[in-house]
């Protein structure tokens, strides 16, 4: 799941960027309006974290912009206004939910994981594909019920293969899904991830390359 963080106040941003890519999501982050509109021109985001007093553009103009043009990115505004008033008009606006300061960490996240799903097709919470179980709630996986000890990024390309069910899924893909905005990252970090992720599912193995195209389950009838 990508992340998009507008928040200008630099400590509270890293904490929040901290702790989301710990739970296994990438986080992208803006300090102002005027870049958030533009990272989210460049990139797809499934959930945008917005704080609503932003220099240059205000939160509430990118809020209008991003209901304007349509795009599927689920909006969080995250604000010290905190009044029924400000949640009223913030969720006027067009956000999808409101969450005000100070917040408890947990319940953030689970706003996000929420508006994550939400913001592409609907799945449950656990996934089941070929053996293999993943509780995006809990970030838990298994196989065949043994238990999984996975990094956030193994965690990760798991979930986007597990969600493609079946289909392929490019490197490129798995970048624009699973990595922050980093021009350092190339598919080689794919490819690193991909192994150790193999190693520890096992036997027979369940992650298939698809020379020229991709990687995807196998086992998964289309």
């Amino acid at each position: 799941m990508r992340v998009l963080l507008v928040e200008d106040e630099e400590f509270l941003a890293e904490m929040i960027a901290v702790g989301l890519r710990r739970d296994a999501l990438a986080v992208d982050v803006a300090a102002d309006g005027l870049t958030a509109l533009r990272k989210l021109q460049l990139g797809e985001y499934d959930v945008l974290v917005l704080d609503r007093d932003l220099p240059g553009v205000h939160g509430d103009e990118v809020c209008r912009r991003v209901v304007r043009q349509k795009l599927l990115t689920r909006v969080l505004m995250l604000t010290a206004a905190g009044t029924v008033r400000d949640r009223v008009a913030g969720l006027g606006l067009g956000a999808d939910d409101y969450l005000t300061k100070p917040f408890a960490y947990d319940e953030l996240l689970a706003r996000v994981l929420a508006l994550g799903r939400r913001a592409r097709p609907a799945l449950p919470p656990v996934i089941e594909r070929a053996g293999v179980v993943l509780d995006t709630a809990r970030r838990q996986a298994s196989r065949d019920g043994r238990h999984l000890s996975l990094s956030r990024k193994e965690f990760a390309v798991l979930e986007a293969l597990l969600r493609a069910d079946g289909a392929v899924v490019s490197g490129e893909d798995l970048i624009e899904q699973v990595w922050e905005e980093d021009t350092s990252y190339r598919t080689n970090a794919v490819r690193v991830t991909l192994s150790k992720l193999r190693a520890k599912l096992g036997e027979p193995g369940v992650v298939e390359t698809v020379p020229g195209a991709g990687y995807r389950i196998s086992g998964v009838s289309l």
